[in-house]
């Protein structure tokens, strides 16, 4: 129910009617636009707010959608369902394109179809059509929708591509045509003759050529000479200075062509006639289609206005609801937009806790406006039209709208301004329930306050005691405090900028407004003793509270931009985190591949190492294994393979070592820079500080560093002992780690605290090297194939101690699959090892029954 008559008016929907009849391609559309009623069944709602959505997708997505001719030719087919009527050559015309259309549009949506097949325990085999696409909804709407590509072929036939008839329309229409071709050349040709006389005996101008009069060829001469060429006289000049002479060699002729154009009409009428009999007994389907074709106009034209207002077609519950984001009012919108200006959008919330807002504020602050928008975004949204406002809003369904704003006075019904304030009210009380929505502005206004007042308060009780929900803008102190003390009820303020003394039409819900009657008088110009007088009439206790009123929403309003930058802050300290586990993440990932690199060079390495001992041995045998030369040459093998080691790990400490130090310097810096940027002034203060902690670091790191001190890399935390220094080189251990650095790096560090420890067992350098040459030696896979069973086990065994050893979490058998007896063995084996967790099967693509995976602890 929407209450009162006028209601679209009041709102302002008549303009967004005309918004989208302008968008609308016809008349089809256009009368689908002015049959758009207020909905109240959500599925219908949903459906037509899915049918914009996905025409919005089309139009984004699709460049081939059929939409260049939408022809109203609705009137026609109804007068044709007559006897001996027919459609004229211009009817004929558009009836073929816009049936044209539709067939394109229905094509066009069903794109997407697929046939399938299923079996049904009564029927057998059952085909069905199964639909895939993109735009579901205007598929359903284009389901049923006949098209008539044979009519549109037989029009073809009939008309060429400018809408006229054609010669091969019929053999009796090309047999007429031809002869008045053949007259009208032969006409043509004694008209010359004539002419040419006449013009060599001076009786016409020389530059006088034929011309045409009541559909005959004449020929204009001076009426003085008229009697000279015989004939008949058709017509003469409007100045009388020149007469049109059939000549009478002629006028046979032409009346031939007169007879032959006659015939021409009457076989074109019988060809139309002919073809409408055709159409006739589809007409009814025909009508149909057309009612598709508005449809979709009205849809097009939806879309369209949703890219001009900046609409949406928002999800919509089933329930009353109103939690809107970003709201604005389309008419508004436009008109500000034409000035370069914007809308302060509306964020606004009614729920089943909250039904009722009572808005108040100062005049002109946007009250009115703010009932406007919800009342007009509502009716929009259940009449099916997209609208302005966030994607992340929620809607709902009202069954009944009512509003009251404006004057309604009326001499002849004898109603006063607050008569028809209180007619609305009997009528909202009478007919409101939990899913109405009321619109009331200026609520209770129009006759003495205290008595305004105190009806508005009693009218108010019943609205919340039938569960409505509303929006009421009003003054009255005492129905700010109703909303206070009453739950269901909700105090909003329009905000008011104290300082630039102006509205800043943003709504707030949860205080009460101000009126800023005080201000605003003073701004604009009321006298201070007439300002003082009105003060000292109410009262100081009515002007403090107004006072207490304004700090208390100027406080929420600073509390309020606190909040958002604290919000702010920390989705920017989210950020740097995000960033900084990335760069962590970079690290780890670099770090995987500097040792995957050491371990290349590392294979290098032991390729290297196996020549020398190949050397060595070769070396031995040449001088018969003499003791002094075999200790020489075992002492060179030693000590290469002692740099080898030496060289591989200083080059991997050395990559990861200066991987941290940039990372680590790039975080010190950004992190210093985020700092003195928040401590502003503090941040010079911070510099200095600084500046004098790095003058006494460098004063300590400057100081000659000595065998025995505690030092550190730089721009590192861990400290370490300096065991030697060798030139420009320095021997540090950094708790069971000794590693070579260079001097310049390092700086001097105080000792670090001692901490109870516990035990840890030593393992030897030695031990740790062996280990390490065996880890880098260790390949993840064992073929076996070909040895014997003892063999395969014995290796088995070997090559599982040793990936225990060096800590591999799988690795795998190659067997082969033969007869499976090497498999059955090993496996045996496996199962019975305490080390392995499990084993399986490879993968069929990377060798199957043939090699074992084994997971190990």
């Amino acid at each position: 129910m929407i209450y009162p008559q006028n209601f679209e008016t009041k709102i302002g929907f008549d303009e967004i009617r005309a918004l989208l009849q302008q968008q609308c391609l016809s008349s089809l559309g256009k009368e689908r636009v002015g049959q758009m009623t207020f909905l109240t069944d959500v599925k219908q709602i949903r459906e037509k707010q899915e049918h914009t959505r996905e025409f919005l997708r089309i139009m984004e997505e699709e460049d081939l959608f059929p939409d260049q001719y939408f022809f109203d030719v609705r009137d026609s087919v109804k007068r044709i369902r007559i006897e001996g009527t027919y459609l004229d050559e211009q009817e004929l015309f558009d009836l073929k394109r816009s049936l044209e259309t539709i067939a394109g549009i229905v094509s066009f949506l069903h794109k997407g179809e697929e046939e399938v097949c299923h079996e049904d325990e009564e029927n057998g085999e059952v085909r069905e059509t199964v639909y895939n696409g993109k735009y579901p909804a205007l598929h359903r709407l284009a389901a049923e929708v006949m098209t008539f590509p044979h009519l549109a072929r037989r029009i073809d036939e009939i008309l060429d591509k400018y809408g006229k008839i054609k010669d091969q329309a019929s053999p009796e229409l090309a047999r007429i045509r031809r002869e008045i071709v053949v007259t009208e050349s032969g006409i043509s040709k004694s008209l010359q003759a004539i002419l040419r006389n006449a013009k060599q005996d001076g009786l016409v101008e020389k530059d006088v050529a034929p011309t045409l009069r009541d559909g005959r060829l004449v020929i204009p001469v001076a009426p003085a000479l008229k009697r000279k060429i015989k004939g008949i006289v058709h017509d003469e000049s409007a100045t009388g200075k020149t007469v049109f002479i059939e000549p009478a060699e002629v006028v046979e002729a032409n009346n031939r062509v007169r007879e032959l154009e006659a015939e021409e009409r009457r076989e074109i009428i019988r060809i139309l006639q002919e073809f409408t009999a055709l159409v006739r007994p589809y007409a009814r389907e025909i009508l149909d289609s057309y009612e598709f074709l508005a449809e979709m106009d009205f849809i097009r034209a939806k879309a369209h206005l949703a890219h001009q207002i900046g609409g949406i077609t928002p999800q919509i519950a089933g329930k009353p609801l109103i939690d809107w984001t970003l709201a604005e009012h389309p008419l508004l919108k436009l008109s500000l937009a034409k000035q370069g200006r914007k809308v302060v959008p509306l964020d606004i919330e009614l729920t089943s806790a909250k039904r009722i807002l009572i808005i108040s504020g100062p005049n002109a602050g946007g009250k009115s406006v703010c009932l406007k928008t919800v009342g007009l975004l509502q009716y929009m949204l259940q009449c099916g039209l997209p609208v302005p406002m966030g994607e992340n809003s929620k809607t709902g369904i009202f069954t009944n709208v009512f509003i009251d704003i404006g004057d309604e006075q009326s001499i002849e019904d004898d109603l006063s301004t607050y008569s028809s304030h209180l007619l609305n009210m009997k009528n909202m009380m009478k007919f409101c329930g939990g899913t109405t929505l009321l619109l009331i502005d200026e609520f209770g206004g129009g006759t003495e306050p205290q008595i305004g007042g105190a009806i508005a308060e009693a009218v108010l009780r019943r609205f919340n005691q039938k569960k409505a929900f509303g929006v009421i803008t009003t003054h009255y102190q005492n129905l700010k405090h109703f909303a206070e003390d009453h739950e269901g009820v909700v105090n909003g303020a329009m905000l008011y900028d104290r300082q630039h003394m102006q509205a800043l039409f943003q709504l707030q819900i949860g205080n009460p407004g101000s009126s800023f009657a005080v201000e605003i008088a003073r701004k604009i110009g009321i006298p201070d003793e007439v300002i003082q007088d009105a003060s000292d009439i109410v009262g100081k206790e009515y002007i403090n509270a107004d006072k207490y009123l304004q700090d208390i929403v100027r406080d929420k309003k600073y509390w309020e931009n606190k909040r958002q930058n604290i919000h702010r802050k920390e989705k920017q300290m989210e950020e740097t985190i995000a960033r900084y586990e990335a760069e962590i993440e970079e690290l780890h990932r670099s770090r995987k591949e500097i040792i995957r690199q050491a371990k290349e060079q590392a294979e290098q390495l032991i390729r290297e190492s196996n020549a020398k001992i190949e050397s060595t041995i070769k070396s031995i045998r040449e001088i018969q294994a003499e003791k002094e030369k075999t200790k020489d040459i075992r002492q060179d093998l030693n000590d290469f393979k002692n740099k080898l080691r030496e060289f591989e790990k200083k080059q991997e400490e050395d990559r990861i070592e200066r991987k941290m130090k940039q990372i680590m310097e790039r975080q010190k810096r950004q992190a210093e820079k985020k700092k003195n940027k928040e401590n502003g002034t503090d941040g010079q203060a911070a510099r200095t500080q600084t500046g004098s902690t790095t003058r006494t670091t460098e004063t300590a790191a400057t100081r000659a560093l000595m065998p025995g001190d505690y030092v550190r890399i730089k721009g590192q935390t861990t400290t370490g002992v300096l065991e030697e220094v060798n030139g420009k080189n320095a021997i540090v251990t950094f708790g069971v780690m000794r590693t070579n650095v260079k001097l310049d790096r390092l700086e001097a560090a105080q000792a670090p605290e001692k901490k109870e420890t516990p035990a840890i067992t030593y393992v030897s350098k030695q031990t740790q090297d062996a280990v390490y040459e065996r880890k880098l030696q260790f390949k993840q896979d064992l073929d076996v194939r070909g040895m014997r069973g003892d063999e395969a086990i014995q290796a088995v065994t070997y090559f599982i101690d040793d990936a225990i050893l060096v800590g591999m979490s799988r690795v795998r058998i190659l067997h082969g699959t033969g007869s499976g007896i090497l498999r059955t063995l090993i496996r045996q084996y496996l199962n019975a090892t305490p080390g392995v967790k499990s084993f399986r099967d490879e993968h069929v693509q990377f060798g199957g029954a043939g090699i074992t995976v084994v997971d190990l602890v």
